[in-house]
């Protein structure tokens, strides 16, 4: 086993420049889990929703208004739906000081997307999360900034088609801002039925170069899901996530050379109030693009918990705290 992780860490150096304080992983894909309860938004929920959108599933029957009004939901149907894993349940994080590098391959075809996920331990968070596709061949880039990578961690998804591909995450914070990563292959049992649920029951709004657009949330809503694509043209954008006035929590700074054949989706976590999420064109005016934000999870009244995530209970089926809004 060491000879052969010796092989291919020889043969990734081979196609990337990597130089001292850097070391490459091999991404595993991860094993199925299936949920099947009951969902329901049992809180009313006040953001920006589209007309004719439904809330919880297309089986819901909710009342939608113009963006601001309370929208409630009725009946709560049940549905069966593939949750995404906890990443750092299921796989092990590496620790990444400031400014080492850390590289992932996946070699295998069947790999079409990964899950990225970053965090620290409540210090700030400056990352670059770059996709390598042969030498010198950079097709997919990011930038991050997060004030509280412990309260807000980074969780996005990276597609990965006609394998061969390589996720580098390097810290560009100090030395004394290390970091968690965690990367882990999603071939069909994770993300994709969520993104592909996002993309049947929501329509996209088109962002056009130059400008912005702005997604107001209530306090019940724990995270919000971003999915951003074009029509095979590339994608440059900007998503922040605010808390009042000029207030920047996080900042995801997005590159793409295709953005039909590699879209980017993110989940970011909203805890507390006046939450607002700004999705910018930062490109020409020649390259619009189609801009996805809706709920994501949403606390349950009189839950206590922080909106740092999901739990369940798999032997009865139901929500602890939480409702998912994964569509």
């Amino acid at each position: 086993m060491k000879i052969y992780l010796a092989s291919k860490l020889l043969a990734l150096c081979a196609f990337h420049p990597i130089g001292w304080g850097t070391s490459a992983f091999f991404i595993q894909a991860p094993t199925a889990r299936t949920f099947k309860g009951s969902l329901h938004l049992s809180s009313p929920y006040s953001g920006s929703l589209t007309e004719g959108s439904p809330i919880a599933s297309e089986n819901l029957s909710a009342a939608v208004a113009s963006s601001g009004q309370e929208v409630a939901a009725t009946a709560p149907p049940t549905v069966s739906i593939k949750l995404p894993q906890n990443i750092w349940e299921t796989a092990t994080p590496v620790i990444v000081q400031g400014g080492a590098l850390k590289t992932y391959s996946c070699p295998s075809d069947s790999v079409r997307r990964v899950q990225v996920s970053l965090r620290t331990e409540g210090r700030p968070l400056n990352a670059n999360v770059d996709l390598w596709q042969g030498p010198d061949n950079t097709p997919q880039k990011m930038a991050v900034y997060i004030e509280d990578g412990c309260v807000r961690p980074f969780s996005a998804v990276i597609a990965t088609p006609r394998g061969q591909n390589s996720i580098a995450i390097r810290n560009t914070g100090q030395m004394e801002f290390p970091l968690d990563a965690c990367v882990q292959g999603d071939v069909g049992d994770g993300y994709e039925d969520v993104i592909n649920r996002l993309t049947d029951t929501t329509a996209p709004e088109t962002v056009q170069g130059g400008s912005l657009k702005t997604y107001s949330f209530a306090p019940s809503v724990a995270s919000v899901q971003i999915l951003l694509k074009t029509d095979g043209r590339p994608l440059n954008a900007k998503i922040e996530l605010l808390q009042g006035p000029n207030n920047n929590k996080q900042v995801i700074e997005i590159y793409t050379e295709d953005g039909m054949e590699r879209p980017f989706f993110a989940v970011i976590e909203t805890p507390g109030v006046g939450n607002v999420v700004r999705v910018v064109n930062v490109a020409p005016v020649e390259f619009p693009m189609s801009a996805r934000v809706e709920p994501y999870l949403v606390e349950a009244p009189g839950s206590n918990e922080s909106a740092g995530g999901w739990t369940s209970d798999e032997s009865s089926g139901s929500w602890d705290s939480k409702t998912f809004l994964g569509r």
